[in-house]
């Protein structure tokens, strides 16, 4: 059973929304995020990366940066910036990019919840990223980047939602990477209600992003449970920000790598050492991969398709099966000596949104190899989180991502 439950959101004025939303924390650097700011006073980023307001020198780690977090959070506050709901609200965000959209529902999820499981996880957290987020929660007393969730899809939670997106919305504004944001409001008590009983005949919630977001949501909940005189359980720190997504919203893009070096080997040895486990064709145009076990491979300004050789994994494998876990145990670690991914400073990973192009300028340039990947499917996602198992790094990448600063949950 999942508790999902209305919160009085705070929210910008409706003309500056579109200058305060922001791209989350961390798909950007300190110097991408200061460029970012440069000519926008409004933009979150001041708040979810509030070093870009202080010296260059700045340990972005320091107190001072959570410090000037709460400042700057305050001080928009402050100035009319936002607005709160008065009564507990569900809210409908509906991102549009090209030729596809996804719409999901706004609202606070249990902690507890997280620790126990209902939500599950697929992904391995850094202590120091969760160090991070710990220290900007706490300080801002403030959950202010949803976390993102999705769910098997239940037909009468998306009836609701769908109904609801007739009205008037509270935004609609389209941001510089020209994504289109919508977002309105559910405040009818019997919508509301009714929706949060559904979603108890929900067995399972799933992070799909946002994994350093959510440890550090719970981490910091514990603490403040302990903190708490009189504790009841219906403090609001006891529930978090999340954006939960029918797995039919979702498309999950891949995330493709590029190498630095071929481990010593010449072009011939290499190619020949992928040939033991991979069926290699040259190809005359760049390589998307279109199905399951199949690679694009660029090399020295040439494409070349890579499919899985039969025995080369094992397919009832939950985990072997992946095509990141065959690239993996089949060529980057035995071949290129990639042994550990999140550690190795030979290899990096490309969300697909940046395109194949990007691929082909990596290898022309500092790196000397690099290959397109097959997106991992949601229903690989939930399955691998049911399994208890973890998925390998780097297998998914979502787009568009729900923009900060739109909705902050107080507590």
């Amino acid at each position: 059973m999942a508790i999902i439950r209305p919160f009085k959101a705070m929210r910008p004025i409706k003309e500056l929304a579109d200058q305060i939303a922001s791209l989350p924390y961390d798909v950007m650097d300190v110097e991408e995020a200061r460029e970012m700011v440069k000519d926008n006073p409004y933009s979150f980023l001041h708040v979810d990366r509030a070093e870009v307001d202080l010296s260059e020198n700045i340990d972005v780690y320091s107190d001072a940066v959570y410090e000037q977090a709460k400042k700057n959070l305050d001080g928009m506050i402050e100035r009319g910036l936002y607005i709160k709901d008065e009564e507990p609200s569900f809210y409908i965000y509906k991102q549009k990019i090209k030729n596809r959209s996804q719409v999901g529902l706004l609202a606070c999820a249990f902690i507890d919840d997280y620790n126990n499981d209902i939500i599950k996880k697929h992904e391995l957290t850094r202590e120091e990223k969760e160090r991070d987020r710990i220290k900007h929660i706490y300080k801002t007393s403030a959950h202010t980047s949803p976390i993102f969730l999705t769910y098997r899809e239940n037909k009468e939670i998306s009836k609701i939602i769908e109904a609801w997106m007739e009205k008037e919305p509270l935004y609609n504004f389209t941001s510089e990477d020209e994504v289109t944001h919508t977002v309105w409001i559910i405040n009818n008590r019997k919508d509301v209600d009714k929706i949060s009983e559904i979603f108890k005949t929900v067995d399972y919630l799933y992070i799909a992003d946002g994994h350093h977001r959510a440890a550090s949501a719970a981490k910091v909940s514990n603490i403040k449970r302990e903190e708490t005189k009189n504790y009841t359980g219906e403090e609001e720190f006891n529930y978090f920000l999340v954006i939960a997504y029918p797995d039919s919203e979702l498309e999950v893009l891949a995330y493709n790598r590029t190498v630095k070096d071929l481990n010593g080997l010449t072009k011939d040895e290499f190619l020949k050492a992928v040939e033991e486990k991979f069926e290699i064709n040259i190809s005359e145009n760049p390589v998307e991969p279109k199905e399951k076990h199949t690679f694009g491979m660029y090399l020295e300004k040439q494409w070349y398709l890579l499919k899985a050789k039969e025995g080369s994994f094992n397919e009832k494998d939950i985990i072997e099966q992946l095509d990141v876990s065959i690239l993996q145990n089949n060529l980057l670690k035995p071949i290129l000596g990639i042994d550990n991914p999140r550690t190795s400073n030979r290899i990096e990973f490309i969300g697909g949104v940046r395109g194949l192009e990007e691929l082909e300028r990596r290898a022309d340039t500092d790196m000397k190899v690099s290959f397109s990947m097959y997106s991992t499917e949601i229903n690989d996602i939930m399955n691998i989180a049911d399994s208890g198992n973890i998925m390998p790094p780097k297998s998914t990448w979502f787009e568009p991502k729900p923009r900060s600063g739109i909705f902050i949950h107080k507590f």
